[in-house]
């Protein structure tokens, strides 16, 4: 596909030594409306060279671009020189390029040769899978599809808590309450109930949590009884979970959670006291971060038992020898941002440059309307319910608005379940927002089911249309307003995943998939499209395929899937 930039760029070269190909680069902008031209150049950083006014520079460069095959005119707008990119160039280099590509437009090999590993999800075995996994769960899933889409050999990693005093507190607490049969009956809602009561409890029974550090500590050590309850609590948790991945289409390469790097933390608290860098701080071991504005770094308390910055530090070791990862990425909650940055400074000053290549990912909070989630207080949504909700409300939806569609039941499920993800990956991953089930559940405006429909819509289109792939069309005949509007979101969509995956950002392919649909209807409502006239017919019918492919890999890289009715 011509990069039309590129071609600015080197237009711009040829007339001006002072500024490097990069900086050219990443001084052109994109004006606010396509009246302004698709690309401007300020000229400001050449007043300086060329000894003119600003607004004369633009004027003589424009005059030497007036005769190019990449743009119909190049005219200068005071201090500015804008570029109007040739509508047919874009037509045929886009619709030609989406046609050849189909599923793998916007694709690249950029990530050819290179690992990425994306951590995310990650629940407390035992305990409830909530509505504040949404978020890890649902951004990390797109961050793996867009790395993957890029060419990476991406590795996604579900490092579950399945190790930590909290399993001291279900041992202790399933030794004094438990029923293995009422447990295995409703795992998850029966042990919060088993974890709730050991909390409450010990709020008054202060030796109820030295009970619990006991059993962890025996955990860690081997206890045949404590292991045998963790695998039991760890096996029904992981078969709980699963139902939920399954309904959002979630698989992972590994579940190696913080259990599988316990008896490989000694080597690396070795490792630590050979380089120098553990400290003992009345009886705990630490490394100090002082002079780096951090608390210090606790690797393993006085009873011998070790941390999650301990489990952190030998999990990314392992995964460098393992893997030899590019990067490391963690979609973790905002609330985690110092932990990140202490273990991360302990790899470095371990002697690993590699730390750089660690990135957290970090995400706002989802709190109820009533207050803050808290599994302890068994103040939680849980997002299977959530998604059940979602379902059976699009079920109804559907049997009010098209009674008689085919497969309802698999359409409820991608369309109920695509209209969580994409609210989910709607704003910037760093705000915090309260949950609330109206909105959540909406499916007016810019939300997912809109951007399905849209799918839907244009796959009704070529159906009626007759549309065949392999038939000649007239890119000249696609002129209007309208159609070259979508042509140019369509052109953005492989810039836009780049950036998406630079940023680690999935909300810039969701807002740039919902601007293409509102571009499409509009075109849908303002261009007859099955007409009489065959040439013109089957040349809107190639914007339409083109269209409705571009949204689909969208939708396919948030994690949602496109129904082909609605």
């Amino acid at each position: 596909m011509i990069d039309f930039k590129e071609q600015v760029v080197k237009l711009i070269e040829g007339e001006v030594d002072s500024l490097t190909r990069d900086e050219i680069n990443a001084l052109i902008e994109i004006p606010p409306s396509y009246d302004m031209g698709d690309y401007a150049f300020p000229v400001f950083r050449l007043a300086k060279t060329f000894r003119k006014a600003p607004n004369i520079i633009a004027e003589d460069l424009a005059s030497k671009f007036k005769q190019d095959e990449y743009f119909e005119k190049v005219e200068n707008a005071g201090p500015y020189v804008n570029f109007f990119i040739d509508k047919k160039k874009l037509t045929q280099t886009v619709l030609e390029e989406i046609l050849e590509e189909k599923d793998g437009f916007g694709s690249s090999t950029i990530g050819n040769g290179k690992k990425v590993i994306v951590e995310f999800s990650s629940p407390n075995i035992a305990k409830p899978f909530h509505i504040g996994h949404i978020r890890t769960t649902v951004i990390g899933n797109s961050l793996y599809k867009i790395y993957k889409f890029l060419g990476y050999d991406t590795i996604a990693i579900n490092h579950l808590g399945d190790y930590g005093t909290q399993f001291g507190m279900l041992i202790s607490a399933f030794k004094k309450w438990g029923d293995r049969e009422v447990i295995e009956e409703n795992p998850i809602k029966e042990l919060l109930k088993l974890y709730v009561r050991f909390n409450s409890e010990a709020e008054e029974d202060e030796s109820l949590r030295d009970e619990a550090r006991y059993w962890f500590k025996e955990l860690e050590d081997g206890n045949e009884e404590a292991k045998e309850l963790w695998q039991w609590i760890r096996d029904i948790s992981l078969k709980e979970f699963s139902k939920v991945y399954d309904m959002l289409g979630i698989s992972f390469d590994s579940y190696a959670g913080e259990s599988f790097y316990s008896d490989k933390m000694p080597a690396v608290i070795e490792e630590m006291e050979k380089k120098g860098i553990l400290k003992d701080s009345e009886g705990a071991s630490i490394v100090d971060l002082d002079q780096y504005g951090m608390p210090p770094a606790l690797i393993k308390k006085s009873d011998g038992s070790t941390l999650y910055t301990t489990r952190d530090i030998t999990a990314a070791i392992y995964r460098k020898n393992h893997y030899d990862f590019y990067k490391n990425i963690y979609v973790v909650a905002s609330q985690q941002n110092l932990h990140f940055k202490a273990w991360m400074k302990v790899i470095e000053l371990m002697g690993y440059d590699w730390a750089k290549d660690c990135i957290h990912v970090p995400f706002g909070m989802v709190s109820l309307e009533d207050g803050t989630l808290s599994t302890r207080k068994g103040r939680v949504v849980f997002l299977e319910d959530v998604l059940n909700t979602a379902i059976e409300n699009t079920a109804k939806i559907i049997e009010d608005r098209n009674p008689n569609l085919p497969n309802k039941e698999e359409v409820a499920k991608q369309v109920g379940i695509g209209a969580i993800i994409f609210q989910e990956l709607f704003n910037q991953r760093i705000k915090d927002y309260v949950f609330n089930w109206d909105r959540t559940l909406s499916f007016e405006g810019e939300t997912g089911p809109y951007c399905q429909y849209t799918y839907a819509r244009s796959n009704s289109l070529l159906e009626k249309g007759g549309f065949n792939i392999e038939d000649e069309y007239s890119i000249e005949l696609l002129n209007s307003e309208d159609e070259i509007n979508v042509i140019r979101l369509l052109y953005k969509f492989p810039n836009v995943v780049l950036e998406a995956c630079e940023k680690n950002e999935p909300y810039l392919i969701t807002r740039h998939i919902v601007e293409i649909a509102k571009s499409f209807n509009k075109f849908y409502s303002s261009t007859p499209i099955i007409i009489e006239d065959e040439d013109l017919k089957k040349a809107r019918l190639k914007l339409v395929y083109a269209t409705k492919t571009v949204i689909k890999n969208g939708l396919g890289l948030l994690g949602m899937e496109a129904p082909k009715k609605m």
